[in-house]
Parts: C-alpha cells; structure tokens; sequence
C-alpha cells in the first residue's frame, strides 16, 4: 500500500479536549454505526477540520479508520494539509470513473491506524460519479476492512452531492458555527438527512465562545430549537471552545 505524508497542526489544549469528547461520543453510537458522515449547512464552518482530526484521534485511540475526501468539487484537504505530489497519484475520483481500482486509492499516512482515500483533483460535476454504484460499494467494503469510515462531504445547502452521500451512511453529525448558522438553515439540514434516511449523530458546534455574554445569547438563541427537535450539542472542533452539554443522539 502507497503512503502519504499528512501534515496536522497543532491543537491548542481546550480544541484537543472538545476533539476527544467528541471521538468518545463518537463510540457510544453503537458498533453498527461505521460510515459516520461529516458535513454542515453552508461553506466555512469547520467541516473539514473536524473531519480530519476525529479521524486521527480514532485512529491514535487504536480503531483502524478511514478518511474519504467526498468534497469533490471544493476539497480543501490537499493544500491546507502539505499533501505533495498529489495531482500525480490516483484518488476517489479516478476510482469513481473506473481508472484505478479501490486498493490504488487508499493510502497509509504516517499515523498508525490511519488511512485516507484522498480528492487529489477537483471536479466540477461529480454528482454522477456519486450516483453510481461503484461508490456505495466502496463505502461498503471500507466499512467491512475499517472500524471507522469518516466521510468529508460538501455541504448540505451548497449542492446536491451531500444528501445523495448521507443516503450510503450509517450517520451524519453536521458542524454549525456559532452565531453565523441560521436556524432555518440547520433546520433545513435536519430535513434533507430525514428524507434521505441518515440518522443525525449530533450537531457539533464549532467556534463559540464558552464564557461571556456572547455564548450565553448564542444557546439561547439556539437552546430552545435543538431541544424541540432533541438532538443533542457540543462545541467541537477547530477554534472551538471545549465544553459538552450532551452526548450525540443516535
């Protein structure tokens, strides 16, 4: 298997604690649940980030994971994490339109326990790439090799590529930033992962403030909305602040 050198940065102590709550929650989804659906409401609220550090703290814990880099058309994985030589090796995408066969595309990095199949090049319409069987059957067998398959996909309300991957996963927890989500936008996100059949993990709130008068008037925006719908929420992630008010639902 080919190997790839991934660059992590450093987390501050409070982001590596709210990144730890979040990957013993993670666990206590069930064994059943294994492709596990990263995504938000909009561009720019974390997604990635959180993706590519839960799946690294699952696999330091010992549960051999997998990262699929699903966001086709905007990954920004790549660059923000120094992969070289990238656009000369096979990725998801060459899978997808049958050049490369799924053991061409999954890569070792130099994290025990971690692999990745990785968007080397961008597309601007991989919708029926996606739409094809060749795709669900790679999540499947991902998910019989690995404990963990953790899918970075667009987000919900960008275009339609998200839903149609929530439809070939056991879950989804959808990144929200604090105070820049609209609650009509997130409930909009509920509704597309219900129709499609992906239950909701949890909401992971991303870059709140946990002191100050600006957290409190954030929750109370929100509290009210998320305890109708009876999802529970934390702040995970990157920049985010650490704190758990529950674990994510099933």
């Amino acid at each position: 298997m080919k190997k790839l050198n991934i660059e992590f940065q450093e987390l501050p102590y409070a982001v590596e604690e709210a990144m730890n709550r979040l990957r013993i929650n993670i666990k206590f989804c069930g064994k059943n649940t294994r492709k596990i659906l990263i995504t938000s409401s909009m561009p720019n609220e974390g997604k990635s980030s959180v993706a590519i550090n839960l799946w690294k703290m699952l696999a330091e814990a010992g549960f051999p994971s997998v990262l699929v880099d699903v966001d086709l058309r905007k990954s920004v994985i790549k660059d923000r994490h120094h992969i070289k030589d990238a656009d000369k090796l096979p990725d998801l995408g060459y899978f997808l339109s049958g050049q490369s066969e799924m053991e061409d595309v999954i890569y070792e990095t130099q994290v025990e326990n971690a692999y990745i199949v990785p968007c080397m090049n961008l597309l601007e319409n991989p919708s029926a790439l996606l739409e094809d069987a060749r795709f669900a059957e790679l999540l499947d067998k991902l998910a019989e090799t690995y404990r963990y398959v953790i899918i970075d996909s667009p987000p919900l309300g960008s275009v339609a590529d998200a839903a149609q991957i929530a439809s070939l996963c056991d879950g989804a927890a959808l990144v929200v930033r604090a105070g820049e989500t609209s609650r009509s936008l997130i409930k909009q996100s509920f509704q597309q992962l219900d129709q499609v059949g992906c239950t909701l993990l949890g909401v992971i709130l991303n870059r709140a403030q946990t002191t100050g008068r600006a957290y409190k008037k954030y929750y109370g925006k929100y509290g009210k909305y998320y305890s109708q719908y009876g999802y529970g929420y934390g702040t995970y992630g990157k920049e985010a602040a650490a704190s758990s008010d529950s674990t994510p639902s099933k």
